[in-house]
């Protein structure tokens, strides 16, 4: 993986991005982390931050990257940073590659986090959708589908009250390529259903929704925490997809206080 973030001194806890963003959709997590814990938050490949797309006018390889490659990355990043076990978590698209990286290597798991994700995989109406988006993407450009998932990804609250908060989503998802971009859809599309793995999981987990998400809604939430013995689920007031971000604090100190029973 070409860069990671990180803050904090401690135990390990890895945090994955959402689509189409990066690691910096995480800072707010990374100004926050409670005493004890080490933050580590990797782009995904190909993602990058701000400053740096060149955006060429279209894509020219069949995508081919799977949800499993991303989890493959993650545990190459641990092994180079010598970090045996973690807390693991992602919202979103990084939720989707938890599961993976679990159903690969349980073992390096200390914990889990699932914000805005789901364990089923896409539906045939969700599939055609994907293929719309990459069609949209080759045709007309990153912005083009950024302006077109915006709506969604935010809850109704933040899009009224704090649309600053857009800006800063535009502005990572902008700085991608877009062939970074068409793999990824490539990988959600293709992802497995997690299902019938969700009862394999023996760690503390912790599942996280923002009540206004309308992706990932609070009924995908509550079949997550059903189906992982144990876990707690945790629903965020005027939230919405990107939780993380909309109520920074609220998602925080719910992280926080997750951690705080692990040490």
């Amino acid at each position: 993986m070409a860069r990671h973030l990180e803050s904090g001194r401690g135990r390990p806890v890895v945090l994955l991005h959402a689509f189409p963003l990066s690691a910096d959709m995480w800072r707010p997590q990374l100004d926050r982390v409670p005493d004890g814990w080490h933050f580590i938050a990797p782009d995904f490949r190909g993602f990058q931050p701000p400053g740096s797309a060149l955006h060429p006018s279209a894509t020219t390889a069949v995508p081919s990257t799977l949800v499993d490659d991303y989890a493959r990355d993650v545990l190459e990043l641990m092994d180079g940073l010598g970090i045996e076990t973690a807390v693991i978590g992602g919202l979103s698209m990084g939720g989707y590659v938890t599961l993976a990286l679990h159903r690969l290597a349980p073992q390096r798991f200390a914990g889990m986090v699932l914000a805005d994700t789901k364990a089923t995989a896409d539906t045939d109406e969700g599939k055609a959708g994907r293929r719309a988006t990459a069609d949209k993407l080759r045709a007309e450009g990153v912005g083009a589908v950024v302006e077109a998932m915006l709506p969604k990804l935010l809850g109704e609250t933040t899009r009224k009250k704090q649309p600053h908060i857009a800006d800063d989503v535009r502005r990572l998802a902008m700085a991608n390529e877009p062939q970074t971009i068409d793999e990824a859809i490539h990988a959600l599309m293709t992802r497995p259903d997690s299902t019938s793995t969700l009862a394999r999981i023996a760690v503390p987990t912790l599942v996280v929704v923002g009540q206004e998400d309308v992706l990932t809604a609070q009924a995908d939430a509550q079949f997550l925490a059903g189906g992982i013995a144990g876990s707690e689920l945790v629903v965020l007031p005027q939230a919405g997809h990107l939780s993380n971000l909309e109520t920074p604090e609220a998602f925080s100190a719910a992280l926080a206080q997750f951690l705080s029973r692990l040490l």
